[in-house]
């Protein structure tokens, strides 16, 4: 039986009170210690989530019939992390998304990053920050929360500068999940960080999401080249596979083999650049899921979605109850700065200097409705 701990008063199963439920989820190779954090609001929505990387470990949420089934794909227990995921549920950072090559320059110094995905840097190196063990202090109340900070060591993965990164995951009364990610320097440094849930609004993760119904709120994506580098220009969705500005089924046009970008990214791997500017929250995407009936609305002060089809899942994960996750039974929608910013002057710039305070707020908000 685990070590319990409630920090808030409540029950399992009483779903009509808010709260926070620690329990002890098991030792890294280090000896280090991780806990799992559940946070529950008064509508029964449940986020759980470790302070190894930050990890969304589950997320349940309400059908149409009012059945709560986890939304996400996960592993049943520490140890399957540990082990090595596609960053299921994971904090990403220094840089989600790529930089070419690992380098960059600032300030006219050239930094060379760890390289871990076809010659180029992904998600913060071979150890990112979903693989670090973060400071968690649970905050209560009827929106319970889970406030994590973690100091990334100047040279760390090659980045410049002691970076203090803090997040804080809150589950609101109405069954939405906020991320606030916040990050200061002592050095100038590049920052994008983001959350890298694979979503499956069927619940439960056991067949594919071809038949979710998506719609992103992006007249622009980023265009790739086949190592998934942003060639630097922008290009109109309209007339391509790419343009979901109406509520588009995932399997539509994701296997289209005369669109070159389709066939780079194995389906949908791109980013999408939102409309709107300015920092307050834009709605980003809507996913409806017809069987169950469940919807997901992502909001974001981001410029940028990222959203990945599953393309590289391949059944040799094997995640929750010994299911193993196949080609697109999930997708993730990474809310960020472009790829490659560090090396694409064009771009919206990534750069932090010390002085200034890195803030972003992305939330997503789960609803259903009736056929």
């Amino acid at each position: 039986m685990r070590d319990h701990e409630f920090l808030y008063v409540q029950k399992r199963n009483d779903r009509t009170k808010a709260g926070i439920e620690k329990t002890v989820y098991g030792q890294l190779p280090d000896g280090q210690t991780a806990d799992l954090y559940t946070l529950h609001n008064a509508a029964g929505m449940t986020a759980s989530i470790t302070n190894y990387g930050g990890i969304i470990v589950s997320l349940t949420t309400p059908d149409r019939n009012g059945k709560f089934e986890d939304v996400t794909l996960g592993m049943d227990s520490l140890a399957g992390y540990v082990k090595g995921t596609p960053y299921f549920g994971a904090l990403i950072g220094r840089y989600g998304n790529r930089i070419a090559k690992g380098k960059f320059t600032l300030d006219g110094k050239t930094y060379t990053l760890v390289t871990n995905n076809f010659g180029n840097h992904l998600h913060g190196g071979t150890k990112g920050f979903d693989k670090v063990l973060w400071t968690a202090t649970p905050v209560e109340g009827d929106e319970p929360a889970l406030k994590l900070t973690y100091t990334s060591k100047d040279g760390e993965e090659g980045y410049p500068g002691n970076l203090s990164v803090q997040v804080t995951y809150t589950l609101q009364k109405d069954n939405a999940l906020k991320i606030d990610y916040q990050a200061t320097t002592d050095k100038p440094t590049v920052v994008n960080l983001t959350n890298h849930t694979y979503f499956n609004l069927a619940g439960g993760a056991k067949r594919d999401i071809l038949d979710h119904v998506v719609t992103l709120y992006a007249d622009k994506f980023i265009p790739i080249d086949q190592t998934l580098i942003p060639t630097g220009k922008l290009q109109p969705v309209a007339g391509t596979p790419f343009d979901f500005t109406k509520p588009t089924v995932v399997g539509t046009r994701i296997n289209d083999s005369t669109d070159t970008q389709i066939k780079y990214g194995g389906g949908y791997d791109h980013g999408w650049v939102l409309n709107g500017t300015g920092d307050s929250l834009k709605l980003a995407a809507t996913v409806y899921e017809p069987t169950s009936g469940r919807v997901m609305e992502v909001r974001t002060d981001q410029p940028a979605v990222q959203f990945y089809t599953g393309n590289f899942l391949d059944g040799s994960v094997t995640g929750r109850e010994g299911f193993p996750y196949k080609k697109r039974y999930a997708l993730c929608l990474e809310t960020e700065h472009y790829p490659d910013s560090p090396n694409q002057p064009n771009f919206p710039t990534t750069v932090l200097k010390p002085g200034e305070t890195y803030k972003t707020t992305t939330v997503y908000q789960f609803s259903s409705k009736k056929e």
